[in-house]
């Protein structure tokens, strides 16, 4: 998303060539729909780098320094030796001209509508989460008590909700979505997880169940859940630690980006088989 809106403020100034990979046969650096905008002075976006993005680039402002409009069109790419990439599959990329007229256009075409994450905390983690958040293919819905606690300014990609009590969010979340417990507070974390685990009991439509803290953190909480109700195939759904196992370090955004590198590793399909067999 962030992405997507450098790239509508450099448009509305000045033209473009949109370059996006069309068409993939085999070893590639990106996926079809990947894209990049190329001005006479700048990139924005990726194609994936190398040499493909290199000549990618070269040829879409040679479309930029035409006289004339050029039509869109496709150009083929073989990721071997010839163009000093090893991938060995091939690449088909479509080149477009595009102009501040065509900005309703590419935000359609564009934007991406992504994975939707609950992120219950407005701490040091939650807010380097954030930050790592902003880059990636998720739609966060950022949850506290304190309303306060909200930055003024947060990314395109970040919804921030105050509740109070908070628990009383998880009923609104989309069907679907991943959850990050990390409040400021034990027993906050203690409600939204049962009110996680009641939904699920009710409609099992949530995701990923994540929730900071320490082993001895998880023994405490099970065993208070198993007192309202809770069974161990219920608690089975819950990660705790979360966090991408060997990535140590006990600093905000070391941990962040533990939990982020888990939550992308998750949100492949087929991917929660994996972490349960992989979690202890």
């Amino acid at each position: 998303m962030v992405a997507l809106e450098i790239f509508l403020s450099r448009l509305a100034q000045q033209p473009a060539v949109l370059v996006t990979v069309c068409e993939v046969h085999g070893s590639a650096p990106r996926e079809v729909g990947a894209w990049m905008a190329v001005f006479a002075e700048e990139v924005v976006g990726s194609i994936g780098g190398g040499q493909l993005e290199w000549q990618a680039s070269a040829h879409a402002r040679e479309i930029l320094s035409e006289a004339s409009e050029s039509a869109p069109h496709e150009r083929r790419y073989p990721l071997g030796p010839s163009l000093g990439q090893c991938c060995g599959g091939v690449v088909h990329l479509r080149f477009e001209q595009v102009g501040a007229n065509d900005m309703p256009m590419l935000v359609e075409r564009l934007a991406e509508t992504g994975a939707p994450i609950a992120l219950f905390g407005g701490g040091h983690v939650g807010k380097a989460l954030i930050k790592l958040f902003a880059d990636l293919p998720v739609e966060v819905s950022w949850i506290d008590s304190r309303d306060e606690i909200f930055p003024l300014q947060v990314p395109g990609n970040v919804r921030c909700e105050h509740s109070d009590p908070v628990q009383a969010a998880v009923a609104g979340l989309k069907p679907g979505s991943s959850i990050l417990i990390m409040s400021f507070s034990h027993a906050e974390d203690l409600d939204i997880l049962a009110a996680c685990l009641m939904r699920q009991r009710a409609f099992c439509d949530l995701g990923y169940i994540g929730l900071i803290g320490s082993q001895t953190k998880w023994a405490v909480f099970q065993r208070r859940l198993m007192e309202r109700g809770f069974g161990a195939d219920e608690l089975a759904a819950v990660t705790c630690p979360i966090g991408l196992p060997g990535i140590t370090g006990k600093a905000p955004p070391v941990v962040a980006l533990a939990v982020a590198a888990q939550l992308m590793q998750v949100l492949r399909p087929g991917a929660r088989s994996e972490l349960d067999a992989n979690t202890p």
